[in-house]
């Protein structure tokens, strides 16, 4: 089973949902975002079997002026 984050960039760091369950973290960094996905995963799995994968997928939203 794989699962899904879907990562926005927000003033200062990242915010990551996942898609298919109620697991939401945040952090500073790209790497510590990583860390607390893991981390996140591995409490709301804590009786249950791991997933063998996790996905980040960063969301960008751009705002391009054209005039």
């Amino acid at each position: 089973m794989e699962i899904v984050f879907s990562v926005t960039q927000e003033s200062g760091g990242y915010v990551a949902e996942c898609l298919t369950h109620d697991i939401v973290t945040q952090a500073d960094s790209w790497d510590e975002l990583r860390a607390n996905v893991r981390e996140a995963v591995g409490a709301y799995f804590f009786d249950q079997s791991l997933p063998s994968a996790v996905r980040l997928h960063l969301v960008r939203d751009e705002l391009l002026a054209v005039a």
